[in-house]
Order: C-alpha cells, then structure tokens, then sequence
C-alpha cells in the first residue's frame, strides 16, 4: 500500500497547522514539496535527532539522491539548496574538509572580538530609530540591518553589493516563484559572488572571504573554485537570514505575548531563555531541504524511508513535538524548563554561526526593549509572514516606538 502523500503549501501560510497535521500519520510523513518533489518529514523531534547524527543519511544528492542523479530537479527552486558545492551539501570526508576552512571564523573568541563592533552597530540603528517617526517596520529598520552588515562586513562584502545580497537571499527563500525564477535567481547570485571574488583577489582584506580565497589559491586543492564560490553562498546567506528572522520572532512573541514580556522585564526571566524558547518555539527555519538516505531507514514506529529517498529536515515540527515537550508544546513559554531544540541542526552539519546568531540577538534584543520601554505591536498593521514553507519569520513587523 503507497503511503499517504501531503501537498505542502508552498507559501507556508500556516506552517505549524501543517506540522500538526502531518503529525498524525507518523513519525515521518510523505510530502509533496514545490515542482513535484517528493521528500519525507520527520514530525517527532527524537525522530529527526536521530537522522540528524545519522551516517546513513547524507546531504550530497549527486551520490545519494537517484532523482537528482538523473537530471531532474535541475532548474528548480531545490537547485539553490541542494545544486551547490559547499560543506552544506557535502559528506564524509569531502564534508569535514570544508567545515575544517570555515570553522575558524566562528569561533567563540572570534565571535567575542565581533562583539563591541555588534554593539556599535546596534547602537547605530536604534538611534535612527529614535530620531524617526512613532510607527516602523522593526525587520526593515533593525532585525534586517543589524545581520546583514554584521555578516558583510565578517567576509568584506561592499556596500555596493549589499542590497543586492539581501534580495537575492529572500529570493532564495521564496518558494512560490517559478522554475524560471528560481533558475534566474541561482545564476545571479553566481555573478555577484565570483565579482565579490574577483575584488578580493586584487585587493585582499582582513576578512573570511579574503582567507577562503587564500586557501584556495596558495593550498591548491584544498579548495576548488566552485567550492569557494558555494561556501561564500552558504556562509553568507545562513549568517544573515537565520539571525534575522530570530530577532524578528522574539520581537514579535514578546510583543503578542505580554504576560511573557513583563516577566523579562522584571527581571525574573532572562534573555537567553527567550532567544533558547523563540529558537525551539519559531526556529529561524522550519523546513531545510535536503538530506537522503543512504541505505533503507527503519523508524520507531515501523515507518521505513527507503534508500535513495529525500528527507525534509522539518525543525518546525520539532520544536513543537508534545512527544518532548508536553501538551504545552505549541505555547510560547519563557519559563519552560526543557527548552531543548534542533533550530542549529546536530551532528556534524550543526551550524557554525550559532554562536555569532545567539550573540547578535542577545545584543539586540534587551537594547531594544531598553531604548523602547513602551515598544508594541502596532495596531492598525499587522505582521507579515515571509512567503516560504523553509523560512519561519516575518517579512514586516509593524510597531510603534512610544
């Protein structure tokens, strides 16, 4: 008997209602994703923990996904996700090797020089803030700013290419547009990176970009040209997006959830508790293409994803499980006890940048509500979700400063 096949909602206009009802046929569910792709999302959070640490599941879809392999897919949307070369896509050793380049640059004492200069540049913002009129776009203003500069200016990005980077990584994240679209959008984000390249080569700087191409060039094959270009994509395009959308949630959480806000206020719960429970509450992603399996994987509940079949990693799903977090699962509590989470994935595939992500929203966040002690929703405007089953965030957050 074919198991039950899921139409996932390309816009995911209401991603943890899908998550929800995707929970009631497994511990993974057989979903249809955008252009008739066909991947199985773990619903149970010890489920996808599992997979996540698992060596018989990998990222790289010119070994392990026969779909890909034979052509299919190529000029669609999943090209941006899974048709790179970078340490996102990569696995086993080829895996290692290119974490082994990027690491450095998120280390805890690299991510505690970034600190004053994060500072600075939040100081910056909410002084343009204050200078401004009662009513703003908190993404637009803060939440969207404040990682973009941080992350361009960590691999030396110019201004000049910095709107451009914004637009094509929303554009990366959209997954409503067409396959013509999505084509488009993966070869100009190309152009820009191997212009980016082009710069630092004649100009070295003292920045990520610059010591990737350095290993690139004097190590010879410690690193191809293809793969300098999709690292920079990768390193790029998670270092700004996931930080923004969790300083947008938590903004938004506290600001719709007032009892949970005056109790950090009051000092009786602390920040990083709200950024742990926004992140299992609302991660920054709620569905990560792609993995596969590398061989047949049997589930707890007799459940089998067959070899070759791609996986969803659906974070969302989770961090919701009431099989982890009780009845109390899909209510946004600062005072939850087990906060634990997969927002930063696990494993050797676990996110670099976490650090530098929880650093930048615990700056963020209490300069905030400090500058703005009357900050609120604004009531007239509501939020406004991105169109993306994989981003969980707010395209416009509404507010009012006074």
């Amino acid at each position: 008997m074919e198991k039950q096949l899921t139409v996932i909602d390309p816009a995911g206009r209401e991603l943890h209602a899908e998550s929800e009802r995707l929970r009631v046929l497994g511990s993974a569910a057989l979903v249809e994703l955008p252009d008739g792709i066909r991947a199985w999302a773990p619903t149970r959070h010890d489920v996808l923990k599992g997979l996540l640490g698992d060596a018989h599941v990998s990222k790289d879809p010119n070994r392990h996904w026969p779909a890909w392999i034979a052509g299919e897919y190529r000029q669609t949307w999943v090209n941006s996700w899974v048709g790179v070369t970078n340490m996102f896509t990569a696995y086993g050793t080829d895996h290692r090797r290119l974490r082994k380049l990027v690491a450095p640059a998120f280390t805890k004492r690299r991510t505690d020089d970034l600190r004053p200069r994060v500072e600075a540049i939040t100081t910056g913002l909410l002084d343009a803030m204050e200078a401004g009129g009662d009513t703003v776009d908190l993404r637009a203003a803060y939440g969207h700013p404040l990682p973009m500069q941080v992350v361009c200016e960590l691999f030396g990005v110019p201004d000049s290419h910095r709107a451009d980077f914004a637009r094509l990584i929303e554009a990366i994240l959209d997954t409503t547009v067409t396959p013509e679209q999505a084509y488009a959008t993966f070869q100009e984000v190309h152009v820009l990176l191997e212009d980016l390249v082009a710069r630092k080569r004649a100009e070295p700087g003292d920045d990520l970009t610059s010591a990737l191409i350095s290993a690139r060039d004097e190590e010879g094959s410690a690193l191809s040209e293809i793969e300098l270009i999709d690292t920079l994509l990768i390193v790029i395009a998670a270092g700004h997006e996931t930080t923004v959308n969790l300083i947008g949630n938590a903004a938004h959480a506290l600001l719709a959830h007032p009892d949970q806000l005056a109790l950090v206020k009051s000092g009786a719960v602390g920040w990083p508790e709200v950024i742990e429970e926004t992140l299992r509450w609302a991660p920054s992603i709620a569905n990560l293409p792609m993995r596969f399996a590398v061989e047949d994987i049997e589930l707890p509940d007799g459940i089998t994803i067959p070899k070759g079949d791609a996986i969803l990693t659906s974070f969302g799903a989770a961090g919701r499980d009431p099989l982890r977090h009780g009845e109390s699962a899909g209510r946004f509590d600062i005072t939850r006890a087990d906060k634990e989470h997969l927002a930063f994935g696990h494993g050797v595939h676990h996110c670099v940048g976490a650090p530098l992500a929880r650093m930048e929203a615990a700056i963020a966040l209490p300069a905030l509500f400090d500058r703005f002690p009357g900050l609120r929703l604004d009531e007239t405007r509501a939020a406004h979700p991105v169109e993306s089953f994989i981003a969980d965030g707010f395209s416009a957050v509404p507010v009012r400063l006074r």
